[in-house]
């Protein structure tokens, strides 16, 4: 019942998104129509997770893993962050969600004679856009599109329905204790069933995953949709070596079809579409019945993500092209790759025994060296992006706050190794290396000799693919903790290699001295990995990253009434409130420029707008977030604070551990443009 739990519950989540891509673009997400759908998904989603074979755990380690799962949920829940404010991807995604349960499509149309006429928008430095929500459409008829892809967007509108903002905060704890749930069942299948529990305990103290849990990102998602094709795709290989059984094929086709899927909730999913069609393609090798399915189904559902992406997300896939368009190659590339080594072998080439024989101790060195290399990359790399990007402009701006030496053009990347080392410890990263050094050697060494790969190669290969492209490439600005949580799978597999090293000790030391014995040994190294976790993440046990944020933003709205328009006026204004307003408050709302508020005709345009938009029979309101000069200097007139609260955000550290929150004033300005002089 467990596995079927979980897994049903990544179908479900893959199925609510792929059914909101066409209702929502077409303007019918609506509760209404939408709740009898996606609780029609329920019953199938439950009926092909339970389709796939399970292996029994025992009640008491079942009964663990749930306590785990629970108090993690529980947890999380009541430590959630509120970040309301689109300052980063959490409020983004909260506010995409918001305009998505409001306005009921995902690309919002605006009236432009609600603010002010196209003449307004066609004017130079005004806007509708905002970060993390781009203007689309002409001056004429003009919309709103989110950023990201869709996908949390959609399933927070069903938590915001449910209980409001509140509700949507609370979302991503209740998928992070099912992804622990799922974790813990993985490794019981794979390691042996005490060793779930410990699994799932640890991960649920490692801090970025307590990060995400407790945040509207995109991560606790995609983790769910993961673990769940990976106890799906263990169940398919665990069949016969030449198996046609129904059974591998269900399960092969439900392992491929949630992977492809995560690529509707994070687009850089994409990566483990690729690394799945190696695992395919060595099946197919083999004659596997599970792999034609599996490949099937994860090309066929990262097709409709990358079409849904395309309709909905546009402006989103275009700005990150860049680094898009080479994994997209990459793709091609091992999909040629793959095709031709299985023709190949079907016409019965095999490698050569040369190259065969000493392949399983290459592949054992060549996974100890890539640690190493990447390991010591600090000492003899440093890895530089465009100085002119915009993270490089902001990441110069930490480094001359935080006192280091002035270059914005540096990611930091070489550091991704001691990143994880921040949160697991450097034993912990030792011990996983060496594990994952005889796993690959021995999966290796099965594959030369003709065996059938062991059913945990799938998960291995695709995880250890994976942490090895996201340390050398992070692609993520390094400002922590923001930044750990692209290292999450990476995370996650060293925490489960470190208890399979345990797992395979306890027996090798059991059998040699004893119970006893085995048990020490086997502790010792889980204590090597869970004392420097649950010593790192405790100085953040009982945080709630801008908690306070919920309620300044209802007074904001509170003091805005029909009829408004609000016209952001100075730079954090711009940055934070356009689509809070435009969504939470419901009000028209406007954006300025950098380039137009240091022009001298700032007053004067603003001037212009606020006539313009009299002229359709609103008033302008000016609204200011940085202090009030910008207010006075324009001349408003009634300027009043509405909100003058601080909450706690997190830190933005670039070289070392983040270990509290510091201050954030949430001040907000209203005012009315001057009055028009004859």
């Amino acid at each position: 019942m467990l596995q079927g739990l979980v897994i049903a519950a990544g179908l479900w989540l893959v199925a609510v998104v792929a059914v909101c891509v066409p209702l929502s673009g077409l303007g019918l997400w609506h509760p209404a129509l939408v709740w009898p759908l996606v609780a029609l998904l329920l019953w199938p989603a439950w009926r092909v997770g339970r389709l796939v074979p399970s292996v029994p755990v025992g009640a008491p380690v079942a009964s663990l893993l749930v306590g785990v799962a629970v108090a993690s949920t529980v947890w999380l829940g009541a430590t959630h962050a509120e970040q309301v404010l689109p300052r980063r991807d959490a409020g983004s995604n909260l506010q995409a969600a918001v305009s998505l349960a409001e306005t009921h499509r995902r690309v919002v149309p605006v009236a432009a004679g609600s603010v002010g006429g196209a003449g307004v928008l066609r004017t130079p430095g005004i806007t509708l856009a905002s970060p993390a929500f781009y203007q689309v459409g002409s001056a004429a008829d003009p919309a709103v599109q989110p950023q990201f892809v869709l996908g949390p967007a959609a399933v927070l509108s069903l938590g915001y329905w449910l209980g409001g903002v509140t509700g949507a905060l609370l979302v991503p704890a209740l998928l992070t204790g099912l992804f622990l749930l799922g974790l813990g069942l993985l490794v019981c299948r794979v390691v042996g069933s005490r060793w779930g529990p410990v699994a799932a305990a640890v991960t649920g103290l490692v801090l970025p995953v307590v990060h995400t849990g407790r945040s509207t990102l995109s991560e606790s998602l995609a983790d769910l949709a993961l673990v769940g094709a990976f106890l799906a795709l263990v169940a398919a290989a665990e069949a016969p070596g030449r198996s046609a059984g129904l059974a591998a094929r269900r399960a092969g086709a439900v392992a491929g079809l949630l992977v492809g899927a995560t690529m509707l909730l994070r687009v850089d999913a994409l990566r483990e579409t690729v690394l799945l069609t190696v695992v395919g393609a060595l099946a197919l090798v083999q004659r596997r019945a599970f792999a034609g399915p599996m490949l099937r189904w994860a090309w066929g559902s990262t097709a409709y993500a990358l079409l849904a992406a395309l309709w909905l997300s546009y402006r989103y896939i275009g700005d990150i092209a860049g680094s898009l368009l080479p994994l997209a190659a990459g793709a091609v590339v091992v999909g040629a790759g793959a095709a031709v080594a299985v023709a190949l072998s079907r016409r019965g080439l095999r490698l050569p025994a040369a190259i065969a024989r000493p392949l399983p101790t290459v592949a054992a060195l060549g996974t100890a060296l890539a640690g190493v290399v990447l390991a010591t990359r600090p000492l003899w790399q440093t890895v530089r992006q465009d100085p002119d990007d915009p993270g490089a402009r902001y990441v110069a701006g930490l480094q001359l706050r935080q006192g280091l030496s002035v270059d914005g053009g540096r990611t930091y990347a070489e550091h991704s190794v001691g990143w994880l080392s921040w949160w697991l410890g450097w034993p912990g990263l030792v011990i996983a290396l060496v594990a994952l050094t005889l796993l690959l050697g021995g999966a290796t060494a099965a594959w030369t000799a003709g065996r059938a790969l062991p059913a945990w190669s799938g998960p291995l290969l695709v995880g250890a693919g994976s942490t090895v492209l996201t340390l050398y490439r992070p692609g993520i600005t390094p400002d922590h903790p923001w930044a750990d949580r692209r290292l999450l799978i990476a995370l996650v597999f060293v925490v489960v290699l470190v208890v399979a090293a345990a797992g395979w000790l306890l027996r090798r030391a059991r059998d040699r001295w004893g119970v006893w014995a085995g048990r020490a040994v086997a502790a010792v190294v889980v204590l090597a990995l869970a004392v420097p976790t649950a010593l790192a993440t405790w100085p953040h046990r009982g945080e709630r990253v801008e908690a306070g944020s919920a309620r300044a933003v209802a007074g904001v709205c509170g003091a805005l009434r029909p009829g408004d328009v609000v016209l952001a006026v100075d730079g954090r204004a711009a940055n934070e409130w356009p689509e809070v307003v435009r969504g939470q408050c419901g009000i028209p709302a406007l954006s300025t420029t950098n380039a137009l508020r240091k022009a001298p005709a700032f007053g004067a345009t603003v001037a212009s707008v606020a006539a313009a938009v009299a002229a359709h029979g609103g008033h302008l309101v000016l609204l200011a977030a940085d202090s009030d000069e910008a207010l006075r200097t324009l001349g408003a007139q009634g300027v009043r604070q509405v909100s003058a609260t601080t909450v706690r955000e997190d830190q933005r550290l670039l070289t070392r551990r983040p270990d509290g929150l510091v201050d954030l004033p949430v001040d907000v300005w209203l005012g009315a443009p001057a009055a028009p002089t004859s």
